[in-house]
C-alpha cells in the first residue's frame, strides 16, 4: 500500500478504537457498514462484551460472526438500540453526512434513527467544506424508468453497475449540484420510487470521531445527545 493508503488506514483504525471503547456492556448495538466499520468489529469483539448487535449488510454481518459477535435480525420485538457506529462518505462543517457508498444507506439510515446515539467514524478524507455529488439512491426496480425520468427532472441521475441493495432495490447517484442539502433531501424523498437517500441530516448525528494517523482522535459534537 502507498504511504496516503497507510495514513488513511490508521485513521480509520484510530476511530472506529475509540468507537469500540464508547460501548457498554449488554448494549443493543447496530453495526454499519464499510471500510471504517471494518476496524469497528474487530476492535468491538476486543472487548469481549455481552451485546446484542444488528448488522446493515450481509458483510458486515459475516465479519462479525467471524469475529464472535453475535448479530440478529432487526425484526420481532426488537424495535430500538442503544448505540449505532458507522461510516460516512461525506461529513460537512454543519454534520450534514453522505452515506451509501456501499449501498446499504437505508438500512443504515433505518438502524442510525433507531438508536438512542449515532456515532459516525471517519478518516481525515471525509470532511468536506460542502456536501456534493454523488447522492446514492436506492430505487424501486418497479417502474425504475419513470423514477429515474422523475430524478432527471432534478439533475442528472446514473445507475450503478452493482449487485441489488441488500432489500432487492436498484442502486443509482445524484449527480446533480447540492445547492442546500435540506431541500434536495426533501425533494429526493417526494419522487414516488426513491426508497431512500444517502443524505443523512445533522439532526440524527451525536458524535463524529475523526482518526488521525497517530493514533489520536478529534471527535465532533452532534446536535443529537
Amino acid at each position: 500500500m502507498s504511504d496516503a493508503t497507510d495514513r488513511l488506514d490508521a485513521e480509520k483504525r484510530a476511530a472506529a478504537v475509540a468507537a469500540a471503547a464508547l460501548v457498554p456492556d449488554g448494549a443493543l448495538v447496530g453495526l454499519g457498514t464499510g471500510s471504517t466499520v471494518a476496524h469497528f468489529v474487530p476492535a468491538l469483539a476486543a472487548r469481549g462484551l455481552g451485546l446484542r448487535c444488528v448488522a446493515t449488510s450481509a458483510a458486515t454481518e459475516t465479519q462479525a460472526a467471524a469475529e464472535g459477535i453475535a448479530v440478529e435480525p432487526f425484526e420481532g420485538a426488537l424495535d430500538h438500540l442503544d448505540l449505532a457506529v458507522d461510516g460516512a462518505d461525506q461529513v460537512s462543517p454543519d454534520l450534514w453526512l453522505v452515506k451509501g457508498g456501499g449501498g446499504a444507506h437505508t438500512r443504515e439510515k433505518i438502524v442510525a434513527a433507531a438508536a438512542a446515539r449515532f456515532v459516525v467514524i471517519v478518516s481525515s478524507d471525509k470532511l468536506v467544506d460542502r456536501i456534493g455529488p454523488p447522492i446514492p439512491l436506492e430505487i424501486l426496480s418497479f417502474g425504475l424508468p419513470a423514477t429515474l425520468r422523475r430524478i432527471g427532472e432534478l439533475g442528472p441521475v446514473r445507475v450503478r453497475q452493482a449487485p441489488p441493495t441488500p432489500d432487492g432495490g436498484v442502486v443509482a447517484d445524484f449527480l446533480g449540484e447540492v445547492e442546500d442539502p435540506a431541500a434536495l433531501a426533501a425533494r429526493l424523498s417526494a419522487v414516488p420510487g426513491i426508497v431512500d437517500h444517502g443524505l443523512f441530516p445533522p439532526g440524527l448525528v451525536s458524535e463524529v470521531l475523526i482518526g488521525r494517523a497517530d493514533g489520536s482522535v478529534d471527535r465532533l459534537e452532534g446536535a443529537r445527545g
